[in-house]
C-alpha cells in the first residue's frame, strides 16, 4: 500500500512539474502575428451573416471591436497613438497597466468582448473565443498571466462599449420607418421581396471623424425625366444595354462584388434568403488578407483593421445621408416602366434608394485608408468570397479593387453611372479626411 501511495505521489509530482514546465516556457512567442485577430474577425463575419445585419449596421459591428483591439496595441508599443481624443466624443481614459499583462491576448479579449456586445448570436462568438483561449492556454501562457491579461483587455472593451452606446444607434431602432412616396422619381421597393427601405435614419448616427453626415455632400443626381431624349433616360438606357449585352468577365465582376445580405431566391411560391457577406465585410476581409500578405505583427494588424473599420463606418453614414436625401428611383423600377417591362437586372436590387452607390463610397474610403497603411502598388489575392462559392480575384492595388467594386454595380444593373462616379469621389474624400484627422503614428508599417 505504501509503495502504491509513493508511486501515486511521484505521478502527481511529475504532472505538476510538467505543467510548470509548460507554463514557464517563453509564452511571449505564443501570439506574434495577427492570425488570432483575423480569425476572430472571420467568426464575426459569420455571425453578421447569420444574424442578417444590414450593411450599415454591419460596419458598426466591425468598427468598435477593431478599435478596442487597437487601443490595447497602443499600450503595448509607444509607436502607436491612441484614438481616444481623436475620434468624435471618444474620451481619454487612463488605464492601470499591470507590468505582466500579455498584450496580444488582452487585445484579443477586448475584440471578443466588444464584438459579443454588438450581435444577437452571442454564443457563436463566445464559443469561438473559448476555443481560441483554450489553444492559447495549451501553448503555455501561465494561468495568472492569462487571467490578468483577459481582465485588462475586457476593461478596455468596457470603455469602448460605453463609447458605442452614445452613437444614437439604439435610439434609432425606434425611429419611424421610411414612407414610400408616390412621386414617380422616387425609390420604390423592388421584387422579389419588396422590402422596405433599410436604415433611413443612418445619417443620425454619430460618425467617427466626419464633422457631419453631410460634410461631403454630393451634387444632386441627374434630373428625373421619362423623356427618351433626356439625360436621365440615357443613363437608364446605358444600364439596360450593359446588362443586355453583358460579357462573361463583367458577370464575374458583378457576382464577385454582389455582397447583398438581402438576396432572396424564389422557387414556385416559396421564397428563401441566401445569406451573403456585406460590402463592409468584404473590405474587412481584404484588410485582413493585406495584413497577412505584408506579414504584419499583431499590433500592425489591429491598426489596419481599426482604420479600415472607421473608414467603412463613416463611409456608410455619408452615403446613406445622400440616399435618403435624393431618394432616387432604381434602374429596375425605371426601366420596367419606361423601357422594357420584362427587363431584369443581373443582380438583385438591394432595398434602399439608388444615389449614391454604397459600394462606390465605402470601397473608395477603405481603399484610400489601406493604401496609406500598405502603400501602392500592393499585390494581393482576394479570397474573401471563396467561402461563399466564388473564385479568387487578384489586384495590384486597393484603388484598383475599389474601381472594380464600383463599376460592378453598373454591370449588375442596379446603379446609374453618376451614382458610381460621384459615390467614388465621396468615398475618396471620406478616406482622405480620415487620414488627415487621425494619426496612428504608423510610419514603419508602410512606405508611401
Amino acid at each position: 500500500m505504501k509503495r502504491v501511495l509513493n508511486n501515486l505521489m511521484l505521478s502527481v509530482l511529475a504532472i505538476l512539474v510538467l505543467m510548470a514546465c509548460q507554463e514557464n516556457k517563453d509564452y511571449h512567442e505564443v501570439i506574434t502575428d495577427g492570425s488570432y485577430q483575423t480569425a476572430a474577425q472571420i467568426r464575426l463575419t459569420n455571425v453578421i451573416i447569420h444574424d442578417i445585419f444590414s450593411p450599415p449596421v454591419a460596419s458598426r459591428i466591425y468598427a468598435y471591436p477593431s478599435i478596442a483591439a487597437y487601443e490595447v496595441a497602443v499600450m503595448a508599443d509607444p509607436q502607436y497613438k491612441t484614438l481616444m481624443g481623436q475620434l468624435n466624443d471618444f474620451e481619454k481614459k487612463e488605464f492601470e497597466v499591470h507590468e505582466e499583462v500579455y498584450f496580444p491576448l488582452a487585445s484579443l479579449a477586448a475584440y471578443y468582448k466588444v464584438a459579443t456586445a454588438l450581435i444577437f448570436s452571442e454564443d457563436m462568438m463566445t464559443d469561438h473565443r473559448d476555443m481560441a483561449y483554450e489553444e492559447i492556454r495549451k501553448k503555455g501562457v501561465p494561468k495568472r498571466i492569462f487571467d490578468l491579461s483577459v481582465a485588462f483587455g475586457e476593461e478596455v472593451a468596457d470603455h469602448v462599449i460605453e463609447y458605442s452606446k452614445k452613437d444614437t444607434y439604439h435610439q434609432s431602432r425606434s425611429y419611424e420607418k421610411y414612407t414610400v412616396s408616390n412621386n414617380p422619381n422616387t425609390w420604390q421597393p423592388t421584387p422579389p421581396a419588396y422590402m422596405e427601405g433599410i436604415e433611413p435614419h443612418w445619417n443620425k448616427i454619430r460618425p467617427f471623424v466626419l464633422d457631419s453626415a453631410a460634410q461631403f455632400k454630393s451634387e444632386p443626381p441627374t434630373e428625373f425625366s421619362a423623356d427618351p431624349n433626356s439625360v436621365f433616360f440615357r443613363e437608364a438606357e446605358e444600364v439596360f444595354k450593359v446588362v443586355k449585352d453583358i460579357t462573361e468577365d463583367q458577370k464575374d465582376i458583378a457576382y464577385f462584388w454582389d455582397c447583398n445580405p438581402y438576396k432572396v431566391n424564389v422557387k414556385g411560391h416559396v421564397m428563401f434568403a441566401e445569406k451573403k457577406i456585406t460590402p463592409g465585410g468584404h473590405w474587412m476581409g481584404i484588410a485582413a488578407i493585406a495584413a497577412k500578405t505584408a506579414e504584419l505583427d499583431w499590433k500592425g494588424t489591429t491598426e489596419a483593421l481599426a482604420l479600415t473599420g472607421i473608414a467603412l463606418f463613416d463611409g456608410f453614414i455619408a452615403c446613406w445621408d445622400e440616399k435618403y436625401r435624393s431618394v432616387l428611383i432604381r434602374p429596375e423600377t425605371y426601366i420596367n416602366k419606361y423601357i422594357d417591362e420584362d427587363w431584369l437586372p443581373l443582380l438583385q436590387t438591394p432595398p434602399f434608394p439608388e444615389y449614391t452607390s454604397g459600394h462606390s463610397v465605402i470601397s473608395n474610403a477603405a481603399a484610400e485608408t489601406l493604401t496609406k497603411v500598405f502603400g501602392e502598388p500592393f499585390h494581393f489575392v482576394d479570397s474573401t468570397e471563396v467561402a461563399y462559392g466564388l473564385p479568387i480575384r487578384e489586384f495590384d492595388s486597393f484603388r484598383g479593387a475599389a474601381d472594380e467594386a464600383a463599376i460592378s454595380r453598373l454591370y449588375g444593373g442596379i446603379h446609374y453611372m453618376p451614382a458610381i462616379v460621384n459615390g467614388a469621389s465621396k468615398g475618396q474624400k471620406v478616406g482622405h479626411h480620415l487620414l488627415g484627422r487621425v494619426n496612428t503614428k504608423s510610419e514603419n508599417l508602410a512606405e508611401n
